[in-house]
């Protein structure tokens, strides 16, 4: 039997703590969990600690972010000779036979990733961001093919962290799966859907601020990995997100100055990023590098 680290990364975990964690514990596949905890303020690692004492807990002095907080979940997997890897996150849970479907199907040796179906949390309907990746697809094939879908539940074999690497420290919250998935395709890969496996993503009532500043911290993560995206040269990464900013600022001046002023800032971000963004690209392209491993002081 091949061996699964679960893998959340939690911020004020409390919330979806129990369901979260509860769900892995009585996956009919049998996995091991770890908690990487990014220096929450509630009681989470008390609960975890009081609770759950088969949990494998990491805490970290300060907030890595996504991507960070993951990678030291890879480390702890390579180290300890895992076969898979399973990023959940936190405000998720799984049925319990998701695991199963997952870990007994045979895939292509061109998959990189797979990942259930993601049911939004009243457990009845498709979560709204993952129905919009599917749209386009035939969920009936027997192995269904995405360009992307995002890291809520993602299976990673033990093999492609080897070679891939993990989450780019490029970004810090957001951004991290889409810049994997370029790194997949262009490593030959792809991410797969096992239509029979089934989890939850409880986001269904989270308030998407179309107009203020997390919508511009948005649009700067796609357009970062717009640049960072090692499918295009150099040339065209920064035509699509340097000036594709830069366009929309221009376009927004005569309707709404602050959103032009807010794209011209994104542009400017971007161009200050551009030797961390010219590294990036550099070791994604490598195999087996190793620049992601996130830096022991941050580490308790």
């Amino acid at each position: 039997m091949k061996s699964v680290l679960s893998i959340i990364v939690t911020y004020n975990f409390e919330p979806w703590l129990d369901k979260c964690l509860s769900s892995l514990l009585h996956s009919s596949y049998p996995t091991d969990i770890i908690v990487i905890d990014n220096a929450s303020k509630d009681n989470t690692v008390g609960l975890i600690r009081q609770n759950y004492p088969q949990v494998i807990l990491l805490e970290n002095k300060i907030n890595l972010g996504f991507g960070k907080a993951n990678n030291l979940g890879f480390e702890y997997a390579l180290n300890r000779g895992y076969d898979f890897v399973f990023l959940v996150n936190q405000d998720a849970w799984i049925h319990p036979d998701c695991l199963t479907h997952l870990m007994t199907k045979s895939y292509p040796k061109e998959i990189g990733v797979i990942s259930p179906l993601h049911y939004d949390g009243t457990e009845q309907v498709f979560d709204k961001g993952f129905a919009d990746y599917v749209k386009q697809l035939d969920l009936n094939l027997d192995n269904i093919i995405c360009s992307f879908v995002n890291a809520a539940f993602w299976l990673i074999p033990i093999t492609i962290i080897k070679q891939i690497g993990g989450f780019s420290p490029l970004f810090y919250h957001y951004g991290e799966d889409s810049d994997y998935a370029h790194r997949l395709h262009y490593h030959g890969y792809n991410i797969a859907i096992n239509r029979h496996a089934i989890a939850y993503h409880d986001r269904q009532n989270r308030i998407i601020d179309k107009a203020g500043e997390s919508f511009f911290k948005s649009e700067f993560t796609y357009f970062l990995t717009e640049y960072a995206n090692i499918n295009y040269s150099f040339q065209k990464a920064f035509r699509y997100a340097v000036l594709g900013a830069i366009k929309k600022a221009l376009l927004a001046i005569p309707k709404d100055w602050q959103a032009s002023t807010a794209y011209f800032g994104v542009a400017l971000r971007l161009v200050e990023k551009t030797g961390l963004v010219r590294n990036a690209r550099r070791e994604n392209k490598k195999l087996y590098t190793s620049y992601w491993r996130t830096e022991k002081s941050a580490r308790n």
